[in-house]
């Protein structure tokens, strides 16, 4: 993927996503254009429909969420032909009706994983893909100030830290790829590839993020956008600590994993 489009998927994040949403979204949606997709495709966790508008050419089949309000704003976004409001493990379709199934960031959100891969293993067609990423058991672990704690001596507080942390960003799970791959392997499924992304560098810029993006919170809730003057001069500082991570996004020490995955026949 050359430079430019590169340039393209990032801007079309951080735009209009707070920054540290949209590092990690344009790294997600680099590693979707190389993705053959075998359709129907059923979008698990189609949130505000904001990533499947922008990381693909065409509406998806299906996007399902449990939240009635990111549900509507992903109506406004037309990039599904149908949205359902439900749940992984209550999925209402028959057997075998898609041909790829993906969950971008958001498996590591439900406590109960067996009823969902139980579900997704039902509804995907024999020789279909199931493609996901979520963080991984190096997240909580190589955060900044777990880190600069630990390196102080308080290897207690680091630990409460990361805690702290994994229940603001709602993470259920932060497992290793091992544990996913028994997952995977229980629902019926066969590991195609997989790999490990978003170095700790990138995941300290994801950090500071969160609290540096509150002007974009604000600006969500007066306007209902977060990105209130998408311009280049604007996001000058926040295009310069992320493009870095799109031309290498792949690393041994990476905080998340990626998972390609196939429905055994």
């Amino acid at each position: 993927m050359d430079k430019q489009q590169l340039d393209a998927i990032l801007w079309s994040h951080l735009s209009s996503l707070p920054y540290f949403r949209a590092l990690l979204r344009a790294v997600e949606d680099r590693f979707y254009q190389d993705i053959s997709l075998p359709e129907p495709v059923f979008d698990l966790g189609s949130g505000d429909g904001h990533f499947a508008s922008v990381a693909f050419d065409k509406k998806l089949a299906v996007g399902i969420d449990p939240w009635v309000k990111p549900t509507l704003e992903a109506k406004t976004r037309d990039a599904y032909r149908l949205l359902v409001l439900g749940e992984g493990a209550n999925i209402p379709f028959p057997p075998g009706s898609f041909g790829s199934v993906i969950s971008t960031s958001v498996l590591e959100h439900i406590p109960a994983l067996a009823p969902v891969f139980s579900e997704v293993s039902r509804i995907i067609k024999p020789g279909g893909k199931f493609v996901f990423c979520v963080p991984n058991h190096r997240f909580p672990e190589l955060l900044w100030g777990r880190r600069v704690l630990s390196k102080l001596g308080l290897n207690k507080w680091g630990r409460a830290y990361s805690r702290l942390f994994n229940k603001i960003a709602r993470h259920a799970h932060t497992d290793s790829p091992n544990v996913w791959q028994t997952r995977l392997d229980a629902a019926g499924f066969d590991l195609l590839e997989t790999w490990d992304y978003f170095p700790p560098e990138a995941l300290t810029v994801l950090e500071w993020g969160h609290p540096l993006s509150l002007p974009a919170l604000i600006s969500k809730k007066l306007f209902d956008r977060w990105v209130l003057v998408p311009k280049r001069w604007n996001l000058f500082i926040p295009w310069h600590l992320t493009r870095k991570f799109l031309d290498h996004p792949k690393s041994e020490q990476g905080v998340c994993s990626f998972f390609i995955a196939r429905r055994r026949s």
